[in-house]
């Protein structure tokens, strides 16, 4: 029984195993389902992942920068660019040379260069090996061919530097040529200062009481009465004048004390001496002289004068004019060549007992009271001025030729410039150093124009060598006739500011944010300025 019993036992246990052992494979049948789903469904998941991060890694090659590319050594379109402006310089040679096949090859690869640039720009992808390679090699094959027929880089460069010197020679020219235009357009007188001018000497002959009365008024005791302040102005334009005139006496304390001397040609005379005698100044005085009546200024006393009368000067700047014209013919001729513009070297011979005067541009508007400028003291100076040395260009060697050594043995190239324009002269000193005889002498040495080219700040600066007293800036300001960046401070401060330059008031190519200062001086009330400025 017990044996029996044993027997039954045994296969029990068998059975229980096998149904582990089952469980058992089961359950890794089950896992190994479950990992092949799980790996799969990753599979599934991980290509759009995997196809992001490359899109990402490309997107600085799709928006890749031109410029930047241009400017990498390594790259493609650097080398393709180079290669393209070795080519343009090789077409201006061929082109030279009579071969223009191999300029038009050249052409032709540089324009494909150029559209393959474009493409890249546009699709801000950078230029790859495959594209760039075919207009590469073509470029160096017709380089090579170009270098082959003698056009190598000396060539080239002794071309380029040619072309870059006829180049420096057409801007020097047209440089030039702009200088000139401007000068004619300065020099030109408006149709208004014309109708102003033939209503005004209309005047003159139609109304005989002028004529009396400027007569009258030549011999006045005042025009030579030291105790008064007396201002020079030369110059043919009677509106210029008029608004230095009007500005010197609208901002005096005491106008009636204000005697002007103004010297005009034979031509604006009549028209000069009524405008002053018609309209009335703030009973300030002002004589007008006729330059023909300076019977001393005469070839044989100044040599400007016999300069300008001489065949080859009336030849070059009055073309078909006879050489026995009339003193009136030195008149007509361009600024730097006309007497009124030197008469400032004259001033103690056209008035003579007086001994001390300011001088006035007719292109100044005066902001304040002159008459201080008087009583500076001169420390035994001939004339007193503003020094235009702030800029290193002002300096005598911008103005003198300092390769004659008639000028650098007796200048100093770094001496100091000042400007005309508005300067007080003492005309005992001046008389003292016989400044009129200095000038005669300098404009004698420059009778080849070696010494400098024209105008008269150069013989000023000569002539006055050593006898300039430096002023207060404040008394001169310059530059409103062709620099529109005049510090606004500085003219509120001027006592006198210059419209020198091209860009005179009166014309319409004046500086606009500076000609109210001009215009709030021009008579507006006399009826022949409302016919001749108003329409």
């Amino acid at each position: 029984m017990r044996r029996r019993a044993a027997e039954f036992r045994r296969p029990a246990r068998r059975r229980l195993s096998y149904w582990i052992c089952l469980l058992l494979g089961v359950f890794v049948a089950a896992g190994f389902v479950l990992f092949v789903f799980q790996h799969h469904h990753q599979d599934r998941l991980e290509p759009p992942v995997r196809d992001k991060v490359p899109a990402d890694k490309e997107i600085p090659h799709e928006t890749q920068n031109l410029g930047q590319e241009l400017l990498n050594t390594t790259s493609f379109a650097r080398q393709l660019a180079d290669q393209m402006t070795l080519a343009k310089a090789y077409v201006i040679i061929a082109k030279e040379h009579n071969n223009l096949r191999l300029a038009w090859e050249l052409s032709s690869q540089v324009r494909n260069g150029q559209w393959l640039l474009s493409r890249a720009a546009v699709r801000g992808k950078r230029i790859t090996l495959e594209e760039a390679h075919p207009i590469v090699s073509r470029l160096a094959h017709l380089i090579y061919k170009a270098q082959d027929s003698n056009y190598d880089i000396s060539t080239m460069i002794t071309t380029l530097k040619s072309h870059s010197l006829a180049l420096e020679e057409r801007a020097n020219a047209a440089t030039v040529q702009s200088a000139e235009f401007g000068k004619l357009a300065a020099e030109a007188m408006p149709k208004s200062l014309h109708c102003l001018n033939i209503k005004l000497t209309e005047e003159w002959f139609r109304n005989p009481s002028y004529r009396q009365l400027s007569e009258e008024g030549r011999n006045l005791p005042l025009l030579v009465d030291n105790n008064l302040y007396h201002l020079c102005i030369f110059s043919d334009n009677v509106l210029a004048t008029s608004v230095v005139v009007n500005s010197t006496a609208s901002n005096a304390g005491y106008p009636q004390q204000l005697v002007f001397h103004v010297v005009t040609d034979s031509i604006n005379y009549q028209a000069m001496t009524t405008w002053f005698l018609r309209n009335e100044f703030r009973g300030c005085t002002v004589e007008v002289l006729c330059i023909e009546d300076l019977v001393w200024l005469n070839a044989s006393f100044s040599p400007m004068v016999k300069r300008i009368m001489s065949a080859e000067t009336q030849a070059s700047y009055f073309a078909g004019n006879s050489k026995d014209q009339s003193r009136e013919t030195k008149l007509k001729g361009p600024n730097y060549a006309s007497l009124l513009n030197h008469l400032r070297f004259y001033i103690p011979q056209i008035q003579p007992q007086l001994e001390k005067v300011v001088f006035l541009d007719d292109d100044v508007v005066v902001q304040k009271d002159l008459t201080p400028l008087f009583s500076v003291e001169l420390h035994g100076n001939v004339i007193g001025a503003v020094e235009t040395c702030l800029e290193a260009f002002h300096r005598f060697y911008r103005y003198l030729n300092f390769s004659n050594p008639i000028i650098s043995s007796k200048f100093d190239p770094q001496a100091c410039g000042w400007a005309f324009g508005m300067n007080i002269f003492d005309l005992v000193a001046w008389k003292k150093a016989n400044v009129t005889d200095k000038y005669h002498y300098w404009q004698e040495q420059n009778a080849d124009r070696m010494l400098w080219k024209t105008g008269t700040l150069a013989p000023g600066l000569l002539a006055f060598y050593g006898l300039m007293e430096p002023l207060d800036r404040r008394w001169h300001i310059l530059g409103l006739g062709y620099d529109s960046s005049v510090d606004d401070r500085l003219i509120e401060s001027a006592a006198v500011v210059h419209f020198n330059g091209n860009m005179k008031p009166w014309h319409k190519l004046a500086i606009s944010k500076y000609k109210h200062l001009w215009e709030q001086y021009v008579n507006l009330s006399d009826p022949i300025i409302k016919d001749c400025i108003m329409h």
